[in-house]
């Protein structure tokens, strides 16, 4: 049983979150398997099935697939295109692109959602440092998932950060989000706020962190599949994401990677089961 706190928001047992690391490991374990994968030559559509066999041989099932009819696995957004990529046979990854790969799992009922930007090959230093600067706001954001924090702590920190670090776009149609026994939840989460606004953070929420820069102008659009977001200027784009458990000991990142280990160690957050 779950419970909810009174503005409705899920509350999770400490169980409930072990689970829920559970599924979060499916999610990392597909995202480290299509990084490796990445390289000029190959289509999205072919990550796509990559990601779709990691999480069913694990028991799990695609978030994604099928929700409000999208028809992927994963949303593969290549440079322009921010996020909800549709993988495509005829989207065949070039030397020099940055492709976001956001990847959902369910496990026994329980949601993971994680994301992550890479590089196709070498890409352009101005790239890297745009992908550095989303990912770190990311991790800027998950650092105010403290019990008795409030959400514009979260939006404060990650957009603070990316405002300091180079003023690169910060797409606001788009933001993190409850997950638990859904992928998307209550409450949404902004990429930008003040500090000590809105919701009071307690513990046993679990948000989905989740902040996408431009290299020029934040303004996005939808495109007439129904689903692909790109930037109205048509510059390149990063997107990470991580599904975080607030605990009374701080954060604990439940899509965490083998990869992450050391910032985690670093910004004293809770040792996930690895």
């Amino acid at each position: 049983m779950v419970t909810r706190s009174d503005s409705g928001v899920e509350i999770k047992t400490p169980e409930q979150i072990a689970r829920m690391r559970a599924a979060g490991q499916v999610v990392a374990r597909a995202l480290d398997t299509l990084r490796a994968a990445v390289r000029p030559g190959v289509s999205t559509l072919e990550l796509d099935a990559l990601a779709e066999k990691v999480i069913r041989d694990a028991g799990a099932v695609p978030s994604f697939k099928g929700y409000h009819g999208f028809p992927g696995s994963i949303c593969a957004s290549v440079n322009e295109e921010v996020v909800h990529g549709i993988p495509s046979a005829e989207r065949v990854l070039a030397e020099g692109d940055i492709i976001s790969i956001d990847c959902g799992a369910i496990l026994e009922g329980w949601h993971g959602d994680s994301a992550i930007t890479v590089a196709v090959g070498e890409a352009r230093p101005e790239d890297l440092r745009m992908m550095e600067v989303c990912e770190e706001s990311m991790w800027q954001g998950i650092a105010e998932l403290r019990p008795g924090r409030r959400l514009g702590d979260v939006g404060h920190a990650i957009g603070g950060h990316i405002s300091r670090n180079g003023g690169y776009g910060n797409v606001r149609e788009y933001g993190g989000h409850g997950i638990g026994t859904q992928m998307h939840m209550e409450p949404h989460v902004l990429n930008y706020g003040r500090k000590g606004k809105g919701m009071r953070l307690v513990e046993g929420m679990c948000l989905a962190i989740e902040p996408m820069t431009t290299l020029g102008r934040h303004d996005v659009a939808q495109l007439d599949d129904g689903w692909t977001v790109v930037t109205r200027d048509g510059k390149k784009a990063a997107h990470f994401e991580h599904s975080v458990a607030i605990t009374a000991d701080g954060p604990l990142v439940l899509t965490a990677r083998e990869s992450d280990r050391d910032r985690i160690a670093q910004m004293g957050f809770v040792q996930p089961a690895w």
